[in-house]
């Protein structure tokens, strides 16, 4: 009986021993090289390029005081339309102590001027009424008198102007008024009421009220490498996608490219601009609201052509200046045994995905894609 016993127990280890040496004889062999197989098509090519950038308006403007003073009102908030000459601030102004004393001192001068005056005068008429001074004597001391109450109205003018900033006869036309100097929307006002401001001279260029700007007229500003750059030409078009505004595309026309380039991240690039077209706007609702500064995204196609020969990029092989492609021939009853024909080929444009095939291989035939890599492997 322990004889039999140890006869099974040396059966079953043979057979674990074999098992494993067939096992692992198997796993050892090589296993077939799979291939994807692809088929040319004719399909349109774009080479396109994305260059990030920003919306900005076309004409942004900085409203600037015309006298030096302290904001004592605002009368809009960024975000508001104005239309030209419409009042966005009023200034009062902080006299300087010598030009208001030098005002005062004018108009005592022309008021004791004017009294004289008009006493000459008062004695003038009563002896041309006596008929003892001749009309033309009258008439230069009634010019006199008017010389004198002009220059009394022109002196109190001036301090008013020195005192306030505006007098009686121009208060329509203050410079203490400031006011918007295009029609637009009112992109920022970086002063408050109290803040003191000054305006633009030789040595400075003044204190910024407000920037206004026309919406209705942006552009896109961005920069593309040098690389690229040569394949541009003003009056492209191009799609515009907005950072903030995923489901939106707007329409624009490449209208500046810069002469010059500067230097960014170690790469030359050069600056460019698009008008941005906004009639054409893809809102769902029919809708859609733009502010300056939105970063965005434009598309630009550098090469395309239509209805050409192409085969996935991943089938090409780059020798080179040559490239090739494994032609199929005829069929494998098994997978492996698949036969290809190297075979040169020219190409043409790539989009990154697919290339043209000028010529080498014709539209009924297969090429040697990918290797077929299997979860056993």
């Amino acid at each position: 009986m322990k004889r039999y016993i140890k006869l099974i127990i040396a059966a079953i280890i043979a057979l674990i021993f074999i098992g494993t040496f067939v096992f692992l004889w198997q796993k050892s062999q090589p296993k077939p090289v799979v291939y994807e197989e692809l088929t040319p098509a004719e399909q349109d090519i774009r080479k396109t390029t994305i260059i990030t950038g920003k919306i900005e308006p076309r004409n942004e403007v900085n409203v600037k005081p015309q006298i030096s003073g302290i904001i004592s009102e605002l009368l809009k908030e960024p975000g508001q339309y104005v239309q030209q000459g419409e009042v966005i601030a009023k200034v009062k102004v902080i006299p300087d102590m010598g030009s208001l004393s030098s005002a005062e001192s004018r108009v005592r001068l022309a008021d004791i001027n004017l009294k004289q005056v008009e006493t000459d005068f008062a004695r003038t008429q009563s002896l041309h009424n006596q008929q003892l001074v001749s009309d033309e004597e009258f008439e230069k001391a009634r010019q006199q008198l008017r010389q004198a109450q002009e220059e009394k109205a022109a002196a109190v003018d001036a301090l008013q102007v020195v005192r306030e900033g505006v007098s009686r006869s121009n208060a329509s036309a203050s410079s203490t008024l400031i006011r918007s100097t295009i029609s637009g929307v009112i992109l920022d006002i970086p002063v408050k009421v109290g803040n003191s401001v000054i305006n633009s001279n030789t040595f400075n260029d003044g204190t910024t009220i407000a920037t206004v700007a026309n919406m209705n007229d942006l552009i896109f500003r961005g920069n593309i490498d040098e690389t690229e750059v040569g394949q541009l030409a003003i009056g492209v078009p191009m799609k515009i996608t907005i950072g903030a505004l995923q489901d939106l595309t707007f329409d624009a026309t490449l209208e500046y490219i810069s002469p010059k380039a500067t230097e960014a991240n170690g790469a030359n690039q050069f600056e460019i601009k698009a008008a941005v077209v906004l009639s054409r706007a893809q809102a769902p609702d029919g809708a859609v609201t733009l502010r300056a500064g939105y970063s965005a995204n434009a598309e630009i196609v550098l090469a395309e052509t239509g209805q050409v020969l192409a085969v996935p990029e991943s089938a090409i092989e780059f020798e080179g200046d040559s490239t090739f492609v494994y032609v199929l021939k005829g069929k494998a009853e098994k997978p492996g045994e698949q036969q290809y024909e190297r075979r040169s080929v020219v190409t043409g444009l790539s989009d990154g995905v697919n290339i043209e095939i000028k010529s080498g291989i014709t539209l009924n035939e297969k090429v040697r894609g990918p290797q077929i890599i299997t979860d056993e492997e």
